[in-house]
């Protein structure tokens, strides 16, 4: 079992910058490759960036477009995104996501998920 926890979001203008972070607590969390994704009502659920258990391999969105890196720590059970040249379209609910052993851009290949946390970008 694996408890997802995320923090970071908030209210930014157009050009700006956020961290969000996301705490794991439970057992084997450096097991897990760890993933972001969004939802708003006009996108649905997508996935933004994955990292590997090991944080050795990532991968991200097209529409990220180098403007996002997503990290790991394994001693302080931490996974974030850091978040650059936010734009509106940007502007969705951030969920981080659990996924046993590799990568996965599916929501329906997580095993857990965290509450999310809301990120508005404002023109």
């Amino acid at each position: 079992q694996v408890q997802l926890v995320e923090s970071g979001g908030g209210l930014v203008q157009a050009g700006g910058s956020l961290r969000l972070s996301c705490a794991a607590s439970g057992r084997s969390f450096s097991s897990y490759a760890m993933q972001w994704f969004r939802y708003s009502p006009e996108k649905d659920r997508e996935f933004v960036a994955g990292i590997s258990w090991g944080g050795d391999s990532t991968r991200y969105a097209n529409f990220v477009g180098g403007r996002f890196t997503i990290s790991r720590d394994n001693v302080a059970n931490m996974v974030y995104l850091d978040m650059n040249r936010l734009n509106p379209d940007d502007t969705a609910l951030y969920y981080c996501a659990a996924r046993w052993s590799e990568i996965g851009e599916s929501p329906y290949e997580q095993d857990y998920w965290g509450p999310g946390t809301q990120v508005t970008v404002s023109a």
